[in-house]
């Protein structure tokens, strides 16, 4: 404050009547009073305080009210502590009503401690103090203070009015505070509040944000006439815990009744289709816009442009763009990010090049579309023509950049963006100081990665010990990454993420007591043994050559997909099971599963460990004709092996020349190595003379 009010207040407190007596206005005060009106009129804030501030005679309590009010709309600190100065000082008993008006002025302005301090001094308070109070901590982000003072409050025996319950319910919405909310709720119901409609839909929202939507949905169905924010809230919150169906449901519950949903409920409805692929939906969601005529609406008429998008439809998005006049940079934006996330990404580059105005949001669309496409030396070229434009650079941004140079192996890149990382701000950004450790770890600098790592320490999440512990797993260090593992523990609660690494890590050092273990901390701790981790523990079983326990985790999967056919498959090869092998491989086409490349790979290799030459033949065949499969370069070599090791030239030489592409090297020196095993003289000289045309 400026001046200090304490001596003041507590001049009261020590005898001095409470009842605040109105100024006596002079002549001097009404024409000052004219004269400050006037600059407020005209917008000068400034000269209408330094009048104020320096008259030495009281003015009308209205005048303090609407100066504290202006200077809180302005967010002028300075102005305000001079309005609380003048007042204090020619207000020996200001009445309540005008310190509460500045402890908001105070609360707008971000200035908590003067506020607190105005509070603690005043020797009387009232229902307004305390929510003023409440308001500023909650509205500068300070939720828990903000629950504090209202701890306070209700011990103080103050009872709390609506909007005091608002301001709480809106700290409890920010800070989590699940089992608080509840209390507070409780309340609510004890002072007979709880048909209000405002402090209903404020109980909607924060059961919603703390993911209790089974109370969200109840307190929602208890109120009788729920207006559009409270729609709105129930719209959202479904459509954050990602049940997008749910969320149009209510969405069309809503229309049912004839109420008029907010531009914001329909983009959100928008959204939720594209969810679950509600295209249909969608189309009927457009039908009701273009009724309602929303169908201008920036908000609305992005999330249209998305929705078409995101179900596939580019060239109805592309209507509804070419159909906007004016066209935002928005609108601008959503469309290249809809052809990007497309796979279009030259249909994106050319709409981005030919944009009227770019900013930080439109080049990340662009980075992001090349990244998804796995297009990195074009995201490269766009960083190069981004830096050169621009210098808003954001997390999303660094993120990108950091992504990139991850996926080129760019380590020097990604050191650069280390440093400008420090140099603005970013490196306590939790999402971007993840990607700088992946980064790391996927250009091979684990030690760098682990010095970010422990840097990160006051911080990091799961996701930063995943990213580490999958680094070390990539490159082979398998150990490290099971002490990694073990170390989390003391820290971190281990996701499913985490367990197929582990498992990984355990069946390329075939540690089978290790995978055990890991196996049997997931029972013990309740893990939900989808068929991923399934997977993984079948393929780690099999690789530790322990097929038993590979094929009982088979067997108790209740639905069984053609990725953990494969494993089990690949498993019984592993361990030299080939007859099983294939008897479950006619198992596996019985039970109606359709087989993949991984799936003929693995026919082929126990066909070749058994030597059977005609039957691998009819399989390589039958797959190829019945199931579609498209054979890869690595089946032409385990059909090329087949015949060769078993000594079947002639049918070697007439798969050879059929093949529909030239032989490779590998393929061209496996034939050679078999003929000359076998003494096929003829053959070899043919793979030899080839040989030298690919070398020349």
């Amino acid at each position: 404050m400026g001046i200090n009010a304490a001596s003041v207040l507590n001049h009261i407190i020590n005898g001095e009547p409470t009842t605040p007596k109105l100024p006596i206005l002079s002549s001097e005060s009404k024409a000052l009073t004219a004269t400050i009106i006037n600059h407020l009129r005209l917008g000068r804030l400034g000269k209408a305080i330094s009048v104020l501030f320096s008259a030495p005679v009281p003015f009308p309590f209205a005048l303090y009210a609407h100066l504290f009010r202006i200077c809180a709309s302005q967010k002028a600190i300075v102005e305000v502590r001079k309005v609380e100065s003048h007042l204090v000082s020619f207000s020996p008993t200001p009445p309540v009503f005008l310190l509460n008006r500045a402890i908001e002025a105070y609360g707008k302005c971000g200035c908590l401690v003067d506020a607190r301090e105005l509070f603690d001094e005043m020797p009387q308070r009232d229902g307004g103090s305390w929510n003023a109070m409440i308001t500023a901590y909650s509205q500068n982000g300070y939720a828990k203070k903000a629950l504090g003072v209202f701890s306070d409050m209700h011990k103080s025996g103050v009872f709390a009015a609506e909007v005091t319950f608002a301001g709480v319910l809106a700290s409890c919405a920010s800070s989590l505070a699940f089992w608080v909310s509840r209390q507070v709720h409780a309340l609510i119901l004890k002072y007979g509040l709880g048909g209000n409609v405002i402090l209903g839909s404020s109980l909607v929202d924060v059961y919603g944000k703390c993911r209790r939507m089974g109370d969200a949905r109840r307190m929602f169905d208890e109120i009788e006439r729920p207006n559009a924010v409270t729609w709105n809230v129930i719209v959202r919150r479904y459509l954050e815990m990602g049940n997008g169906k749910e969320s149009v449901f209510l969405f069309s519950k809503m229309i049912s009744l004839n109420a008029r949903p907010m531009t914001f409920t329909v983009s959100n409805a928008l959204i939720a289709c594209t969810c679950f692929g509600g295209f249909c939906e969608g189309i009927q969601i457009h039908g009701f816009i273009i009724k309602i005529n929303y169908e201008e609406d920036e908000l609305v008429s992005c999330s249209l442009i998305d929705v078409y998008a995101k179900c596939e439809d580019l060239a109805c998005a592309r209507t509804i763009f070419d159909l906007l006049s004016p066209k935002n940079l928005i609108h601008w934006t959503s469309m290249v990010s809809g052809y990007a996330m497309s796979r279009k990404t030259r249909q994106a580059r050319d709409l981005f090049d030919r944009m009227p105005e770019r900013n930080i949001v439109s080049w990340n669309a662009m980075l992001a579309g090349y990244a998804h496409n796995l297009q990195w030396d074009e995201a490269m070229e766009l960083i190069i023509l981004m830096c050169n434009d621009t210098r808003d650079i954001d997390r999303v941004t660094v993120s990108l950049i950091l992504n990139v140079s991850a996926r080129l192996s760019d380590v020097e890149l990604g050191k650069q963006v280390h440093g400008y990382m420090y140099r603005h701000g970013f490196y306590s950004d939790l999402g971007v100081a993840n990607a700088l450790l992946d980064m790391y770890g996927k250009c091979g600098n684990l030690r760098k990665a682990r010095a970010w790592f422990y840097e990160m320490s006051h911080f990091r999440d799961m996701v930063s010990w995943n990213a580490l512990l999958s680094s070390y797993a990539r490159h082979r260090m398998s150990e490290e990454a099971l002490v990694i593992f073990w170390e989390m523990l003391g820290e971190a609660t281990p996701s499913k993420f985490t367990f197929a690494t582990l498992l990984a890590v355990c069946a390329n050092i075939f540690a089978r007591e290790q995978g055990k273990q890991i196996h049997g901390f997931m029972i013990r701790n309740g893990y939900d043994l989808d068929i991923v981790i399934r997977g993984s523990l079948v393929d780690m079983y099999s690789k530790c050559r322990c097929l038993d326990c590979a094929l009982n985790v088979f067997i108790g999967t209740p639905v069984k997909d053609v990725v953990l056919w494969n494993s089990l498959l690949l498993g019984c090869y592993y361990n030299k099971q080939s007859e099983a092998l294939l008897k479950l491989f006619e198992a596996m086409l019985e039970d109606g599963v359709k087989p993949d490349g991984t799936t003929l790979r693995a026919v082929l290799l126990a066909c070749i460990s058994q030597g059977y030459v005609k039957l691998g033949g009819q399989y390589f065949n039958s797959l190829s004709h019945d199931y579609f499969i498209i054979p890869q370069p690595e089946h032409y070599e385990l059909m090329i092996k087949l015949h060769g090791l078993h000594g079947f030239f002639d049918e070697l030489e007439d798969f050879v020349k059929k093949m529909p592409f030239q032989p490779t090297v590998p393929m061209l020196t496996r034939v050679f190595d078999s003929s000359k095993a076998h003494n096929n003289t003829r053959l070899g000289k043919w793979a030899v003379r080839h040989l030298n045309l690919l070398k020349d």
